[in-house]
């Protein structure tokens, strides 16, 4: 019997880069063996690596670079003759774009200013846009000088008007036009892939990696699943928020494409699957019934990530340690300062964080100059990458997360598991896994966070009780066996659902 497909979109995660989410995505793929996934996963940049072996089942990986590409073509149809390409090329004209995409384009862009819109009616126009990039250049069309007029006249002319009393720093220049029309060409490419005929889609985020769904939605009614680890639009508005060098018309398009996108695939989604009750309130928000969604809660395997004693290398010395990426949404600054702190009650202490430094090159820097700063040289290291996760937690007496937001994440679960109990900021679902069982505080407060560490470092009857029912706890919740098993049963039941459907309607058009 075939095995049913699975189009699997990922954004920034597996299996080209390692985290929270790539290690979900890695655990699914690899148990779920009774399905074939079919990978579509959007990158920054066209040339990485794998980071993870791939099983038997992945049947395709496409890469979809938003960045760095010339041509898009040249690293998103690696299999297709270039003629095609080329033909594609050669049918773009002003007159085809005129005809064909300005309609399709002028209501689309209309949507996406207008808050109010309806997803539902907004996904016809990326199944438009899909069907028309299946034929014609997807450069070619976006250099037209007809797209540029209406994107000007819609997106800046129209904003004016209706906003006559704007300050003079909320006025668009030419800058943020060109920087608005620049992501709205990267950040659809996804658009420009061809999607295949598979019994089940999965966006790992309610983002830009998910339109292939929308497509696959629209054009065949197929099952349509998203998960939500961090809540995608939230994360957005946090990051383009917090971006200083962007003006407010540009911070405002971005965050209104973000939400426009989690909006279709919220609306069309047949289960939205958050990691954690947390992110249900703001799926809620953005439109999602109720009754669609599911909580699904990571899991470990207990017996990869269990109780083992402190090695050599820091047995002599209390010893925290943390598994994040230097990256500013992890909030390792608060950490460093923590630590600093700490150092003042437990002179010998030790921070240890493994993750990579090459997620957000400028923040780590950051990061080295205020551990210079702090002269912490000899109390907080950066070690980078770490090759075996599961023995990360044992180096410590105890681990540490400092993140401003987070969805479920591994590394407090695995820490739990190997009876490491945890300090954490209470952000997304950390309260749902911790609380009774580690210490939590609230994020961006280094003394909280120091505090809390002091405390278990040097009450070891607490740190020893907290680390036993943290264990206990994940047996009892959070294995990998009953995550995955989740996950298979909403797989087949939609899967299933459709299979009826479609078997009615060739019922009721044959009789």
């Amino acid at each position: 019997m075939r095995k049913k497909a699975i189009l699997f979109e990922t954004e920034g995660t597996y299996p080209f880069v390692g985290g929270g989410v790539s290690t979900w995505a890695d655990i699914l793929v690899n148990n779920l063996k009774d399905f074939d996934f079919y990978i579509y996963a959007v990158t920054g940049m066209p040339y990485v690596e794998y980071k993870y072996k791939l099983p038997s089942n992945v049947k395709l990986v496409r890469q979809i670079p938003l960045w760095g590409s010339e041509e898009p073509f040249e690293d998103i149809f690696f299999e297709i003759p270039f003629s095609s390409i080329y033909i594609r090329k050669t049918k773009v004209s002003e007159r085809v774009v005129i005809r064909k995409f300005i309609p399709i384009f002028i209501e689309f862009i209309s949507s996406l200013m207008n808050p109010f819109s309806d997803p539902e009616e907004c996904a016809g126009y990326i199944w438009l846009m899909h069907r028309y990039f299946s034929e014609y250049d997807y450069k070619q069309t976006f250099k037209s000088f007809a797209v540029w007029q209406e994107f000007k006249r819609l997106v800046v002319l129209k904003y004016l008007e209706e906003n006559q009393f704007l300050r003079e720093d909320e006025v668009p220049s030419v800058y943020d036009l060109t920087l608005a029309m620049r992501w709205l060409y990267h950040y659809l490419m996804p658009l420009y892939v061809d999607v295949p005929e598979v019994d089940l889609s999965h966006a790992t985020a309610a983002g830009f990696s998910g339109l292939p769904s929308v497509v696959a939605k629209m054009r065949s009614g197929i099952p349509l699943v998203v998960t939500d680890h961090g809540v995608f639009a939230r994360e957005r508005y946090i990051g383009i928020g917090s971006e200083k060098s962007l003006s407010f018309f540009a911070k405002k398009f971005l965050i209104n494409l973000s939400i426009l996108v989690s909006k279709m695939l919220y609306k069309l989604a047949d289960k939205v699957l958050p990691v954690c009750k947390f992110n249900t309130t703001w799926e809620k928000i953005f439109g999602v019934d109720e009754g669609k969604i599911k909580v699904i809660y990571n899991g470990v395997d207990p017996e990869v990530f269990k109780p083992k004693p402190k090695p050599e290398k820091t047995s002599g010395f209390p010893t925290v340690v943390a598994a994040a990426r230097i990256m500013p949404l992890k909030d390792i600054e608060t950490m460093i300062k923590a630590s600093a702190i700490v150092r003042e009650a437990i002179p010998n202490v030790k921070f240890i964080v493994y993750g990579s430094l090459d997620a957000d090159p400028v923040y780590t820097r950051k990061c080295q100059l205020l551990i210079k700063e702090l002269r912490l040289e000899d109390t907080f290291i950066l070690a980078g990458h770490h090759p075996k996760p599961s023995e990360i937690y044992n180096e410590g007496d105890i681990s540490i997360l400092s993140s401003i937001s987070e969805g479920f994440p591994y590394t407090v679960i695995e820490s739990m598991a190997c009876a490491r109990p945890v300090v954490a900021t209470d952000v997304g679902g950390v309260r749902e896994a911790l609380e009774g069982f580690g210490i939590i505080v609230k994020p961006r407060d280094p003394k909280a966070l120091a505090e809390g560490v002091i405390k278990l470092l040097t009450d070891h009857e607490l740190r020893e009780t907290l680390g036993r029912r943290a264990r206990e706890e994940v047996l009892a919740k959070f294995r990998i066996d009953v995550s995955v098993g989740e996950y298979e049963k909403v797989y087949n039941e939609l899967i299933q659902l459709k299979d009826v459907k479609d078997e009615k309607e060739i019922y009721t058009s044959t009789y």
